[in-house]
């Protein structure tokens, strides 16, 4: 792979990670919602599951879980319905009184935040695919260990700035300000957006 080619590599794959989703989606609620350490501790949790999954396809373990299609079905059945738990969260959370709803975020009910950054993204089928794509497609068979491990450690990277700069970013003040004058519809937002990303992991047939 010659350097512009990995670059437009890395380029694809920060497009891909700060597309709208599940994980991003998850980033932005915990951010203006919870504040800062919040949102960058969400972050942390997606960023290690996409590791996993990274080390996964490395390893080829990958490939094992996409010929045993069940493993890939019972992962999508329980993302979509940790993302409908959000949903109805977020619904709920949209049909309180706004002072209610400002001190349910406080209190922080629920799975820590790395935790649920963590569960979102070991459940969703799409960081398989993607790191997937990238050892079965990208990178030569028999590439050694050390090109294995720069394109690893390139697209870790890369992950990192976006989710945890996604926590900084959505827990801005001005960002935040906007949160508590419009938390309503905010939550109206994620639950429509968590469910939306439910459906659709539903009904995306795997081949």
């Amino acid at each position: 792979m010659t350097g512009l080619e990995f670059a437009l590599v890395l380029l694809a794959w920060a497009v891909g990670a700060a597309s709208p989703g599940p994980a991003t989606v998850t980033i932005a609620a915990a951010a203006m919602g919870g504040g800062r350490r919040n949102g960058v501790l969400t972050g942390a949790g997606v960023l290690a599951g996409s590791a996993f999954w990274g080390m996964a396809a490395m390893l080829g373990m990958s490939a094992l879980m996409l010929s045993q299609a069940w493993i890939v079905e019972v992962l999508r059945y329980l993302g979509a319905a940790y993302l409908m738990y959000l949903a109805l969260k977020s619904l709920r959370a949209a049909l309180r009184p706004a002072v209610a709803r400002t001190e349910a975020a406080a209190r922080n009910r629920g799975l820590p935040p790395f935790w649920r950054g963590l569960l979102i993204h070991l459940t969703n089928p799409k960081p398989i695919f993607g790191w997937g794509a990238v050892f079965a497609v990208l990178v030569p068979p028999g590439a050694a260990m050390d090109d294995l491990l720069t394109v690893y450690l390139s697209l870790v990277a890369v992950s990192l700035a976006i989710f945890l700069g996604y926590g900084v970013l959505f827990s801005a003040p001005g960002v935040a300000a906007g949160y508590r004058r419009l938390g309503r519809w905010f939550e109206l937002a994620f639950a429509a957006l968590f469910g939306a990303a439910a459906l659709k992991i539903l009904t995306t047939r795997i081949a």
